[in-house]
């Protein structure tokens, strides 16, 4: 599913257990101190979204490397790569590119099912609500909530090499669209009171059995608007949000 969403030059495997893409997979031994000690079903997709990414750089012709969180949480990628993870209930799913063609991925799956009230009214702004009423009909039969939550998760890990820390995704606007793509405004000093504008970029999303899929690919010419734009990316890094192996 994750490969019809994803453009051209960029490689990803998914899995839907935790066996793998290809069968079991072995942890190198840096991955396997990062899961010691965790519960058992959190070192499962640990290691199988790592089988997913592995079985993508191969894909890539890029030999399998230990992936390993950083203090973020960030998985390293090897060099002259750049890649996202994401796990949700019964979908695991990776994607990579060479940073020749993308200057940062970033993917995410959700449960398709709407957030809870209390989780909806701290992602969704007043200005993205207006949107979606405005761009989608009543009877969309999406939880549009949620879909901008996969959405902002996305753009957040593809645009955090530039952000690092001190922002998180719900200091991104999306706009999304009914023909499965969204637009996005990274942040800045003041939100958006409009659609976002050529400082903002585009992303890709889709609704497949019973899960909702969501990817940015941010081409190896992109510049980030100001105020970030003196930071420059740190190559072969990527934000995963959901690698804590201890939460």
């Amino acid at each position: 599913m994750i490969a019809e969403v994803v453009p051209t030059g960029v490689r990803a495997r998914e899995a839907f257990d935790d066996e793998g893409p290809d069968g079991a997979v072995t942890l190198f031994a840096t991955e396997q101190a990062v899961v010691e000690g965790v519960f058992d079903g959190r070192r499962k997709e640990f290691t199988t979204v790592r089988g997913c990414a592995r079985a993508a750089l191969t894909a890539l012709g890029v030999d399998p490397a230990p992936l390993v969180p950083g203090p973020l949480g960030a998985p390293g990628w090897p060099a002259g790569v750049v890649g996202s993870m994401t796990h949700c209930r019964n979908y695991r799913a990776a994607a990579v590119a060479l940073t020749e063609d993308f200057a940062a991925l970033g993917i995410d799956a959700e449960p398709r099912e709407p957030l809870s009230r209390f989780l909806a009214e701290r992602i969704v702004t007043d200005v993205e609500a207006s949107w979606l009423r405005q761009d989608f009909p009543p009877a969309a039969g999406l939880p549009l909530d949620r879909l901008l939550f996969c959405a902002k998760e996305a753009s957040y890990k593809a645009f955090s090499p530039w952000s690092g820390p001190r922002f998180g995704f719900r200091d991104f606007t999306v706009r999304l669209r009914p023909d499965g793509t969204f637009l996005v405004v990274p942040p800045t000093p003041e939100p958006p009171t409009s659609s976002p504008g050529p400082a903002g970029f585009t992303g890709r999303w889709a609704a497949r059995s019973g899960l909702l899929l969501s990817v940015v690919a941010l081409s190896a010419s992109y510049l980030p608007p100001a105020p970030l734009g003196d930071l420059a990316p740190k190559a072969g890094k990527n934000r995963d949000n959901q690698e804590q192996p201890t939460r």
